[in-house]
């Protein structure tokens, strides 16, 4: 599991990618002179069970410590490691329409698939997924979130996030919560578009807001990291999405919703942050409005050389809400 990490000699607060299926010279120089906090793996670094248990060993023994590790493992459309060498798994609709038909069954079989899942990502070195997805499906949600959410129900769509975190936590990995504040009325693609969302806060509240601050109340919330989405909230910020908003990320994810937990950005490689100019520059907005972490996936040495030579160590208070997590997991489950 995760290992605490020093304040007087924090990492960058960085989330890098990689570009391919081995760690190469160059990359390995770089992380090791830069020290950024985890690394991000997609499909073009996962071919199969060895190779890919391989890669992460690397990764940990260039940086000399037990490092964050994530992947976007949800289930459907977005799963990174796939058959035939990993297992199959539905996307969340799939777990939402099973629970409104059979309550019981529903909340046993998502338990189930997300502890296996853990099994396998933990089997592989990885030790951090990006999911559950909490956003609520509306009539104008984009088919980028799509059946990647659990329900139009927020109510449910909590219930069921809680049941993937703790299924996750028990096998050992730390779930991201995510696109918070809710994007589930995004009519766009965030990684072509900037969202615009002109719901009102009692909506807000009352829908967007409501599954994680539902799920925030648990006792592993502790344990739990979030990303939050690049869309703007017009009721609360008129001007910056969310993921550069400290409007958003102080005033709705911190304060009315609970969070006290990591928060990352999304990737910045996205085109709905294109109005902040390059990956750097939209690392150090991020940055500036609140979030703990940048997140760089696609993998390209020389825009991750660019970020982190703007920006600069994780803070007191990002060193302090990674240990927590980490130190919770590690108290409360045998295989952390």
């Amino acid at each position: 599991m995760l290992s605490n990490v020093d304040s007087d000699a924090a990492p960058l607060a960085a989330i890098f990618g990689l570009a391919g299926a081995v760690l190469a010279d160059g990359e390995k120089a770089f992380f090791s002179r830069v020290n950024p906090l985890g690394f991000i793996l997609f499909a073009r670094n996962c071919e199969n069970p060895q190779q890919l248990r391989v890669l992460t060993d690397s990764l940990r023994d260039c940086m000399g410590r037990v490092v964050p590790i994530l992947i976007d493992q949800e289930g459907g459309r977005v799963q990174r490691l796939r058959p035939p060498h990993w297992s199959d798994y539905p996307p969340a609709q799939h777990f939402g329409d099973l629970f409104l038909r059979d309550f019981a069954r529903g909340r046993e079989e998502t338990g189930k698939s997300f502890l296996r899942m853990a099994v396998e990502l933990n089997a592989a070195g990885i030790n951090v997924d990006c999911t559950p997805v909490l956003d609520v499906r509306f009539p104008e949600t984009h088919e980028a979130i799509g059946n990647r959410a659990f329900s139009s129900d927020p109510e449910m769509i909590a219930a069921l996030g809680a049941i993937v975190c703790q299924s996750l936590l028990v096998g050992g990995v730390v779930p991201v919560i995510k696109h918070m504040p809710g994007l589930g009325r995004a009519d766009m693609d965030t990684h072509k578009d900037l969202p615009v969302v002109a719901a009102d806060i009692e909506d807000l509240e009352l829908y967007d807001f409501l599954p994680f601050q539902k799920l925030l109340i648990r006792a592993f919330s502790e344990a739990v990291w979030g990303m939050v989405g690049h869309a703007i909230y017009k009721a609360v910020d008129e001007r910056a999405p969310a993921s550069c908003s400290r409007k958003v990320i102080d005033g709705i994810i911190r304060n009315y919703m609970g969070f006290s937990g990591l928060l990352l950005s999304d990737d910045l490689s996205m085109e709905a942050l294109a109005r902040y100019g390059g990956p750097d520059a939209r690392a150090e907005k991020v940055l500036r409005a609140g979030c703990d972490i940048a997140l760089h996936c696609s993998g390209k040495l020389e825009e991750m050389e660019a970020v982190a030579a703007r920006i600069g160590k994780m803070t007191n208070e990002a060193v302090m809400r990674y240990n927590r997590s980490a130190s919770w997991v590690r108290r409360n489950f045998r295989n952390g």
